[in-house]
Parts: C-alpha cells; sequence; structure tokens
C-alpha cells in the first residue's frame, strides 16, 4: 500500500508484501510498532481503502467498498450524540433498508447480550465511555456482519472498564462467532482475545510472525476465566514475553 507524498514529498510504502488467510469464525489479533499499517489493513478490509497492488477478499468477493456484510469498530466511539442509544444502534440498520420489525427484533436482543438493557433511551452524553463502547459495538453486531473489523477499540478506556469490556468481547464473540480482525497496541490484549496473532514489522508494514495461540498450553481455557486470572499464568506470561520480542526488536525511537 502506497500513500502519496505531501507537497512534493516521496510517497510512502504502508505495507509491502502483505499476505494472509484468515478462517471463518476466526479471531484474528494484529500488533506491532506505530505506523507499521495496522489500521491500513483494517481499512482495505473494510472496503474503506483501495490497495495500491494486491486485492482483498472476503470469501470470494472483492471488497472495493463498505457493505453490510463487513462491520467497524473504531477506537472513538463514533456515536451521534443527538440520538439515543436505540437510535444509534439502529442507524446501520436503516441505512441498509432493514425493515423495521427486523430492526426491533435485531435491537432487542442485542441490547441484553451487549448490557444496555434500561439504558435505550439515553444520550452518548449520559454514558460512561465504556457504555458508549458497548453501544458502537451493538451497532457493529446487528448488522450481522460476515467480517468485524476493531481497531483499537478499548484503548480510551480506563483500566477497569476496558477489562470489562475485553471479557465481555469474548462472551459475545464465543456465542456468535464471526470472523473478528482486531488491531491493538496492547500485548496483554493480543494474548487474551486472539486465537492467532500477526507480529507486524515496522514500516513498510510486513508479516513478522504469525503466533498460533491455541497451540499455547492452557489457551483454551482462557477465555472462560477472568483477564486478572488469567494473567497469572505461567503460559500467559511466556507467550506475553515472546509477543512483546518481537515487537520491541520494531519500534525506533525517533
Amino acid at each position: 500500500m502506497l500513500f502519496p507524498g505531501n507537497r512534493g514529498a516521496p510517497p510512502t510504502l504502508a505495507i509491502d508484501r502483505f499476505s494472509l488467510d484468515v478462517a471463518e469464525s476466526e479471531f484474528l489479533v494484529i500488533v506491532g510498532p506505530s505506523g507499521c499499517g495496522k489500521s491500513t489493513i483494517l481499512a482495505m478490509s473494510g472496503g474503506l481503502a483501495t490497495p495500491t497492488t494486491g486485492k482483498v477478499f472476503l470469501g470470494r468477493e472483492l471488497i472495493t467498498q463498505p457493505g453490510p456484510n463487513k462491520a467497524i469498530v473504531f477506537q472513538n466511539f463514533s456515536l451521534f450524540p443527538w440520538k439515543t442509544v436505540v437510535d444509534n444502534i439502529e442507524f446501520g440498520l436503516r441505512l441498509n433498508h432493514v425493515a423495521a420489525e427486523e430492526r426491533r427484533h435485531r435491537i432487542d436482543y442485542y441490547l441484553p447480550v451487549i448490557g444496555l438493557k434500561g439504558f435505550e433511551k439515553h444520550y452518548p452524553r449520559q454514558l460512561s465511555g465504556g457504555m458508549q463502547q458497548r453501544v458502537a459495538i451493538a451497532r457493529a453486531l446487528v448488522l450481522r456482519p460476515r467480517l468485524l473489523l476493531m481497531d483499537e477499540p478499548f484503548a480510551a478506556l480506563d483500566a477497569q472498564n476496558r477489562t470489562v469490556m475485553q471479557e465481555e468481547l469474548v462472551r459475545v464473540w464465543s456465542e456468535h462467532k464471526p470472523t473478528v480482525i482486531f488491531v491493538t497496541h496492547s500485548v496483554e490484549e493480543a494474548v487474551f482475545l486472539a486465537d492467532r496473532i500477526v507480529v507486524m514489522t515496522r514500516r513498510p508494514g510486513r508479516i513478522k510472525e504469525v503466533i498460533d495461540v491455541r497451540e499455547t498450553a492452557g489457551a483454551q481455557h482462557w477465555r472462560a476465566r477472568p483477564l486478572d486470572q488469567v494473567m497469572r499464568h505461567n503460559d500467559f506470561q511466556d507467550l506475553r514475553a515472546r509477543v512483546w520480542g518481537l515487537i520491541r526488536d520494531e519500534i525506533v525511537i525517533e
């Protein structure tokens, strides 16, 4: 992926020779140093950016634009401040001309699933950061996307809310199993959430290593436990150290 330079500056090669298959219902997490192209990969996967070379597919569908089978959750909650919780969640459904009865059915289903029951008529300003991000996640899930893209969705939350939202995301994903591509700077978050972790090099971003977390002893039980307990597990600490070591070697202090 090549970005044109500003004011006569040379173009920037953001991503180079990136090739990856993601399995149906897989939870894939991408980590790497700042500027390595993690968010650009999400943008191309969601149809928000077009690769200058190569192609991105969802199954057999060539991705060229956004669509209802792809949903994105950003770091900033991107909620409409003048709309209630329900109206925010419903926005994408209306945009995709989903019938009113079906809209209501989906919203009624996901409100308790995401922990928003009783907050239907609240406005974003009346909600905590964690609750606002729940709304953003619910807005994505009601579309029933084949692919859920998450760009550091919990980065703006305090430590307590972040932990709760990580555990909630695991629970929701375990029940519904959408394919997830998740970008984060947090190694602990990556190890806790991922089926596989893709570690990127510094720019231009290439795949440095792909780690299958499922091959780690005990990892299959991590998601069933609170994060604070999991983080004390020796295998978790060993894997965290391995991932951090790969990233640390790519960090350049300017």
